[in-house]
């Protein structure tokens, strides 16, 4: 519920602090007076888009701060948790506009976006005027409005779970199939790639291993013929020839001993011992190099087959394996391919049934209700006096959807015996404000926790007309709170509480003014009304007749 709305520095307002009630709070003034400026700003508190400029000239800032009310189960709440903001049982609402355009707005004092505003407007009010476009002249919010007096959400939420299983399960089968046929049309490949390297079975490293060996092979040939001449030199010159010079040595330390022959003899032992390593290290190395020649022919044919078959399939060598088990996998989903698609489209198969008796159950309901509330609304017209229309909620076939199989449209038809249509082809707009009317009191109690505005939404209608608009009004209003702009006295009788919008010039500048009427002000009010700018005796009685009436 809407507590108060206090606008500084907007078009003709300089401040203006109101504080609304709950039930019918009725705004009256002359045209022009500012009524329409009202909306505007409380339009621009809560983000939606209206005039462009709002600022009172000679302001450097408009400012407009809106309070609500928040019931604990209301649906604000949910969306001031996913936005981050603050919550609690008051929403107080806040934005700037500058001079140049800019727009600032706080949410219980948190910065925030205009689609956050927009979105908890959603929850908070709703505007409807003569030409309201937000509900009956179109026929998209139809289906909305008979599943709000259906009570069909928790209907619709099992149509919208069916149908996203559906749509996921369809999207399985057309992925599997499409994987399939890409893999048919490769298929023949596959298989003589996956043959081939079957064959060849590479392994992971293998081409870096075979290059080395195979350059090991190729430079054994080149040293092997001196590195044996080396080893034969090693084995019997230089064998020989020291040894030959130990036993001439020790011949000679025997005959005699103070020579000095003893460091000589024991380096030549160490010589032995390290000319014994060398030979060992060297014949070592011969044992190393000796390969059969078929060898290196077995390993380059290999290493060539690695590298051919890479540049065949673009890869590296060392990703041929890789490569291999990719295209195995693709054979493999192509052999489980057909068992795997049967089981999807079986699913699928079952979750459209699933999507069709939640959609058929959808549908009965909305049947059975449609007729309910062309009843209700039909009653609801004779007050209004509409009592010769007929009003039906047509529901035909239309394509199925997360909202069910059904089109829904109102038709009227407004005099006996004329052709049925589209309320936005038939009803004039007096008649389109009567059907409003006893829609939305028809829809009264269906938990929906909105601020309800009307905006002049009984021009057009007078007398018996417009006393029975204002009753439903003031019923529509009971429980909850609508706020009504009028030119109608009989409307305005019916309030609650009331309101009188007017002007007046303030230091040569034209500002408006609203200002709440105590009892004998309103009795002033509504005679002017009645008769004018003059008021009458006459017109007084009038509206004192009217107010005692509402009683």
């Amino acid at each position: 519920m809407l507590r108060t709305l206090e606008i500084r520095d907007m078009l003709i307002i300089d401040h203006l602090e109101l504080s609304f009630q709950p039930g019918l709070n009725v705004l009256t003034g002359e045209t022009g007076a500012g009524k329409s400026i009202l909306l505007d700003s409380l339009g621009f508190v809560l983000g939606w888009r209206g005039r462009a400029e709002l600022v009172r000239q000679g302001a450097a800032q408009g400012e407009v701060t809106a309070e609500f009310d928040l019931p604990d189960a209301h649906p604000a709440h949910e969306i001031l948790e996913e936005a981050g903001l603050p919550g609690g049982d008051t929403l107080l609402l806040r934005r700037i506009n500058t001079a140049d355009g800019r727009k600032t707005a706080w949410v219980n004092d948190r910065r925030c976006s205009g689609e956050v505003l927009r979105a908890l407007s959603a929850t908070l009010l709703e505007l409807h005027g003569q030409h309201d476009d937000r509900g009956l002249l179109n026929p998209r919010g139809h289906r909305n409005i008979l599943d709000s007096f259906a009570q069909t959400q928790d209907l619709l939420v099992d149509v919208r779970r069916c149908w996203t299983a559906a749509a996921k399960a369809q999207k399985s089968v057309d992925d599997t199939r499409a994987a399939l046929e890409a893999v048919r049309a490769e298929e023949e490949f596959l298989r003589h790639a996956v043959a081939e390297l079957d064959q060849l079975n590479p392994e992971a490293g293998e081409d870096e291993a075979l290059d080395t060996q195979r350059r090991q092979m190729q430079g054994a040939e080149r040293v092997r013929g001196d590195i044996t001449r080396a080893h034969s030199l090693l084995s019997d010159s230089a064998e020989s020839a020291m040894g030959d010079a130990q036993r001439w040595l020790d011949g000679v330390r025997d005959i005699s001993d103070d020579i000095g022959l003893d460091a000589p003899m024991a380096a030549l032992a160490r010589a032995m011992i390290e000319l014994g390593d060398a030979q060992d290290g060297v014949a070592q190395i011969l044992d190393a190099l000796d390969f059969n020649p078929l060898d290196l022919e077995a390993c380059e044919e290999r290493l060539f087959a690695l590298r051919g078959l890479a540049r065949k399939h673009n890869v590296l060598p060392d990703e041929l394996a890789t490569y291999g088990d990719t295209l195995r996998e693709k054979l493999h989903a192509l052999d489980a391919g057909d068992q795997n698609l049967a089981e999807q489209e079986a699913a699928l198969a079952k979750a459209r049934a699933a999507y069709e008796a939640a959609a058929e159950t959808l549908s009965m309901q909305r049947h059975q209700r449609a007729a309910v509330l062309d009843s209700a609304v039909m009653h609801e017209l004779a007050p209004l006096k509409m009592e010769r229309a007929v009003f039906k909620t047509e529901i035909t076939p239309a394509e199925p959807g997360p909202d069910g199989i059904d089109a829904i449209a109102f038709t009227v038809a407004t005099n006996p015996g004329a052709p049925s249509g589209a309320l936005n082809k038939i009803a004039s707009g007096g008649e389109l404000s009567r059907f409003l009317l006893a829609l939305k009191v028809c829809l009264r109690g269906d938990g929906d926790a909105k601020t309800l505005i009307f905006d002049e939404i009984d021009r057009g209608v007078g007398g018996a007309t417009a006393d029975a608009v204002g009753r439903r009004l003031r019923a529509l209003a009971q429980g909850g709170q609508v706020l009504v702009v009028t030119h109608s006295p009989q409307v305005a009788a019916q309030g609650a509480f009331h309101w009188r919008v007017q002007k007046q010039v303030v230091d040569g500048a034209t500002l408006s003014q609203v200002v709440p009427l105590p009892e004998g002000e309103r009795v002033d009010e509504i005679a002017r009304m009645v008769a004018g700018d003059t008021i009458t005796k006459e017109a007084r009685g009038a509206a004192k007749a009217l107010l005692t009436a509402e009683t």
